[in-house]
């Protein structure tokens, strides 16, 4: 099983999260609001995305520690 990277860059997140099929739906504040069918997640737009974050977005987009690291 793969570690986690740490402290990734939020543009970095975005990206791979559309290459998974996920829209940008809209943005509130600082954060990006994400969308693909039912399956809803929001990102943080600050300095970095920190590694427990990192986990829940992946938790809510039904993504593997692994099948992220490869989007990167």
């Amino acid at each position: 099983m793969s570690k986690l990277p740490r402290d990734l860059k939020p543009k970095k997140v975005l990206k791979a999260l559309q290459q998974a099929g996920f829209e940008i739906d809209h943005v509130t504040g600082s954060h990006y609001i994400l969308k693909k069918g039912e399956l809803r997640t929001s990102v943080p737009f600050h300095q970095s995305v920190k590694t427990g974050t990192l986990r829940a977005i992946l938790n809510q987009c039904g993504l593997s520690v692994e099948e992220f690291i490869d989007l990167l």
